[in-house]
C-alpha cells in the first residue's frame, strides 16, 4: 500500500474537526468546527488504524476517533422528535441549519467508528440520521415546499422547520450510508432500499445532464439548474461526491462512466492552458462550452476520485500521484493554481487532507501488461506539461516517466521555424499526454503532437504520440 505523508496524519490528529487551518496561526475560528471535517477525519483514521504504517499509532488513532465521534454526536439534533431536523447534523457549530449532505457524510463515519470501538451510540446516531432525518428530507411537508413528490433530498432544514428546498446531485453521496445502514439496521432495510431507489430515479437525470440542483416550487421553477451568469458552470467536488456515491452502489455503471468521461474530457483552454484533469478537477467547469472556468485545482477531488481511478483509470491515477507526491505540502490547501501549484489562499483544508490521506493510504502502483512492458524495455524521459502555448510556449516543472521510444518517419509535414523536419519520435507512455507538452530524451527536447488513447473494454491501456524535435537557440 501507499505511504501517507506524516504531515497529513499529524494535521488530522492536531486539528480535526476544524474545517480550515491558517498556516502560521492555527485553526480558522471564523468557520470553526464542522461535521464534514469530523466525518472525513474518522473515515481516514479508521482506515489508517489497520494499516502497518500506523501500527505504533493505534492508541492515538483510537482515542482521536472516539473524540471525533463523540463530538459529532453533540452536533446531532435530538431535542424534539417532532421537528424535521430530528437526527440531522449541524453544518457548523454555530449554525441552526441541518443539511442532507452532512448526514450523508456523517452516517458512514459513525458506522466506521462503531466498527472500531463497538460503541452502540455511534450506530444509533447513524440509524437516526438515515431512517429519520434523511427520510424527512426526502419527504418534506406538502405544500410548504412543493406539491409533488420528487425523490431527491431537500438541501437543509432548521430546527424551526424552515426549509431550503433545493435538491442537490451531491446528495447521491448518501447512497454510501444508506447502503451500509441496510446491512446494519435490517429492521429498516426495506425503507433504506426504497429511499435509494427513489433518490436514484430523481437525481440520476440531473447528474447525467450535468446539473447541480433542482429547484422545487414554491419559490422554484421545478427545473434543474447550474451556476454562473449563463448557468453553464458546475462545482467539480459536487460531481466527484455524487459519482463516488453512485459508484459505491452500482459500480462502473453506464451513468458513472458517462459522467466521469465527460468531465475528464474537459481539457485546457486558451484562458487556462495549464489545466490538466489528470491531476484533479478544476474548481469550476463550464459544461456547455466544455472548458475550465477558473485557474485552480480543487485538490480534494484527487482523493474523492481515487477509488474510481484505482479500478478504472490507472494512467490518471499514476499521474495524479506523481504530482501530489512531489507537492505534498502544496496540496494541503483547498485550492492550488494550475500553473505552479501555489495556494489560492492561506488556508489548509481538513476535508482535502483527509481525502488525500486516503489517496496515499490506498495507492498501489498500477500493474498492467503495458506497465510490465515499460519496466522491461522502457527508458526514462522527462515530461514537461505545457503552461502556455500562444505566442510563446512555457512549461511547468519536469516529471520523470517511462516510455517506449522509437524513431518515426513523417513523410509530409508543414515546415515551421524552430523544428527539424526529419527528427521525430514515436513514444508510448502510461501517463496522459497533451498536445504541446514537451518530452526531454537524452538531453534533447521534443514537442508532443497528436496524441492517441488506446483502450480495451473502456480501460485506457496507454497513450501514443508523435513528438517533433525542438530547436534551441
Amino acid at each position: 500500500m501507499g505511504v501517507v505523508p506524516n504531515s497529513y496524519y499529524q494535521f488530522i490528529i492536531d486539528y480535526a474537526p476544524y474545517v480550515y487551518v491558517v498556516l502560521g496561526s492555527g485553526p480558522d475560528l471564523t468557520v470553526g468546527k464542522a461535521a464534514l471535517a469530523a466525518a472525513f477525519a474518522i473515515d481516514f483514521l479508521t482506515e489508517a488504524h489497520s494499516d502497518t504504517q500506523f501500527q505504533n499509532k493505534q492508541n492515538e488513532i483510537y482515542n482521536k476517533v472516539v473524540s471525533l465521534a463523540d463530538w459529532l454526536l453533540t452536533q446531532q439534533y435530538t431535542a424534539n422528535p417532532s421537528k424535521k431536523a430530528y437526527g440531522g447534523f449541524k453544518s457548523t457549530e454555530t449554525s441552526n441549519y441541518y443539511y442532507s449532505v452532512d448526514a450523508a457524510r456523517s452516517i458512514p463515519a459513525l458506522i466506521k467508528a462503531h466498527q472500531l470501538t463497538e460503541t452502540e451510540a455511534y450506530l444509533t446516531a447513524a440509524k437516526l440520521g438515515g431512517a429519520t432525518f434523511l427520510y424527512n428530507m426526502q419527504h418534506p411537508p406538502v405544500p410548504t415546499v412543493h406539491d409533488k413528490f420528487y425523490g431527491g433530498f431537500a438541501r437543509a432544514v432548521t430546527d424551526a422547520d424552515v426549509w431550503l428546498p433545493q435538491m442537490d446531485i451531491e446528495n447521491l453521496y448518501a447512497l454510501i450510508g444508506l447502503r451500509t445502514l441496510s446491512e446494519y439496521d435490517p429492521t429498516n432495510k426495506p425503507q433504506y432500499e426504497t429511499m435509494i431507489i427513489e433518490s436514484l430515479d430523481f437525481l440520476r437525470s440531473g447528474l447525467e445532464n450535468h446539473y447541480l440542483e433542482h429547484r422545487a416550487p414554491p419559490g422554484g421553477d421545478g427545473a434543474w439548474h447550474r451556476v454562473g451568469t449563463a448557468e453553464s458552470q458546475i462545482y467539480d467536488d459536487s460531481f466527484a461526491y455524487a459519482l463516488l456515491g453512485l459508484y459505491d452502489f452500482e459500480g462502473w455503471s453506464p451513468t458513472v462512466q458517462k459522467v466521469y468521461s465527460f468531465i475528464n474530457a474537459i481539457k485546457a483552454s486558451s484562458e487556462y492552458p495549464a489545466y490538466n484533469p489528470a491531476v484533479c478537477w478544476t474548481g469550476y467547469l463550464d459544461v456547455v462550452s466544455r472548458v475550465p472556468a477558473c485557474d485552480y485545482y480543487d485538490a480534494v477531488t484527487a482523493g474523492i476520485l481515487g477509488r474510481l481511478r484505482r479500478h478504472h483509470d490507472k494512467p490518471r491515477l499514476e499521474f495524479s500521484m506523481k504530482i501530489l507526491d512531489k507537492h505534498q505540502e502544496a496540496f494541503m490547501f483547498w485550492g492550488v493554481k494550475h500553473a505552479d501549484y501555489s495556494a489560492v489562499e492561506n488556508r489548509q483544508a481538513m476535508a482535502t487532507v483527509c481525502w488525500l490521506g486516503q489517496f496515499f493510504l490506498h495507492y498501489v502502483e498500477p500493474l498492467t501488461r503495458f506497465t510490465q512492458i515499460l519496466r522491461a524495455i522502457g527508458e526514462n524521459v522527462t515530461l514537461y506539461s505545457v503552461r502556455e502555448a500562444s505566442r510563446t510556449v512555457s512549461y511547468g516543472e519536469g516529471v520523470d516517466v517511462q516510455a517506449v521510444v522509437s524513431p518515426a518517419r513523417v513523410e509530409e509535414v508543414v515546415v515551421e521555424p524552430g523544428y527539424v523536419i526529419t527528427d521525430y519520435l514515436d513514444i508510448h507512455v502510461f501517463v496522459p499526454l497533451r498536445h504541446h507538452d514537451k518530452i526531454r530524451r537524452k538531453g534533447l527536447d521534443y514537442e508532443v503532437l497528436d496524441v492517441q488513447e488506446y483502450a480495451i473494454l473502456d480501460q485506457i491501456m496507454f497513450y501514443r504520440a508523435v513528438c517533433r524535435r525542438l530547436l534551441t537557440a
